[in-house]
């Protein structure tokens, strides 16, 4: 148990750094690269590298009906839509400003848990630490980025949309997806939407302004192993062992790191209200963990008492 709480915790970390650093190499890819052609080879790159590691380790993956099923959902519904639209809006917003509006993603997965997972697993502390989670958001943003809406709004409300739809996926696979194991539920929705990303790059984008030069293939290497494989595969067995809201509250502390990137790399403008909006995001996660705690707590000392 101890060794399961562990492995959960450094996890959560691991995800949450990453996740932060992925939003500038994303737009580092895109100063050479068009959008769907950078996100395509990325989940192909990284399907093919999952589908080599599940045969060295002899994992077998389901084709069963339901499974098909939620391989075609998650590649079109998790990373082809979604993934297009955060590459395409990096285009015109900071990656830093990207990563603060995907702070909505917590918000979709407690309305869709609220609606569709079993009881408790969307309570009042689980919308408290949201909403915590999101005003430390807010103290961030509002005094950290220059936000025009003019020149901004198309790019928002894409990186909104890809929230959505992203909090959508997470409780479907919360529900439906908890036999798979975590490798074989990323290679074939990863290749499926790496193919089609790859396909409609050719149909849709201008193929003359691509350079694969040096910044290019560092981003799409990154991306492909640390953001997509190890990333995600985290990500999906996190899903199996914690709650869904608790597990998205990870939007929250990625902004934070991604705004740190962003000035150290992009030079991009740095909040002073960092520090003081991390503490409100704390707050939320600590009360999003509220009740397993009190749990916790009354077991030891019924422990005690024994």
């Amino acid at each position: 148990m101890k060794s399961d709480s562990l492995k959960i915790i450094i996890g959560y970390v691991f995800i949450c750094l990453i996740w932060g650093s992925t939003w500038v190499a994303i737009r580092l890819g895109l100063d050479s690269l068009t959008p769907l052609i950078s996100a395509g080879i990325r989940f192909t790159f990284a399907a093919s590298l999952i589908f080599a590691i599940l045969v060295f380790r002899k994992i077998k993956i389901p084709f069963d009906s339901k499974s098909i099923m939620l391989y075609i959902f998650m590649g079109i519904l998790s990373f082809l839509i979604p993934f297009w639209l955060v590459y395409w809006a990096e285009q015109f917003i900071p990656s830093s400003l990207a990563s603060v509006l995907f702070g909505a993603f917590p918000f979709s997965v407690f309305i869709f848990s609220l609606f569709m997972l079993e009881s408790g697993s969307a309570d009042k502390y689980k919308l408290l630490s949201v909403l915590l989670g999101f005003v430390g958001i807010v103290i961030i943003f509002l005094d950290g980025i220059e936000l025009d809406i003019e020149n901004h709004s198309i790019g928002l409300a894409a990186v909104l949309l890809s929230a959505i739809m992203q909090g959508f996926t997470a409780v479907v696979v919360k529900k439906w997806g908890g036999y798979l194991n975590p490798f074989s539920m990323n290679a074939p929705p990863l290749l499926i939407a790496g193919i089609l990303m790859i396909f409609l790059a050719f149909i849709f984008e201008d193929v003359s302004v691509w350079d694969f030069s040096q910044k290019a293939i560092l981003s799409i290497s990154y991306l492909s192993i640390f953001g997509t494989i190890l990333a995600f595969t985290t990500y999906y067995w996190l899903l199996q062992k914690i709650n869904a809201v608790i597990l998205s509250l990870s939007s929250f502390i990625t902004p934070i790191i991604a705004l740190i990137l962003g000035s150290l790399i992009l030079d991009e403008k740095l909040s002073n209200q960092v520090l003081f909006g991390t503490l409100f995001v704390l707050m939320g996660i600590l009360f999003g963990n509220f009740n397993a705690l009190r749990k916790s707590k009354m077991f030891k000392k019924r422990i005690k008492n024994a």
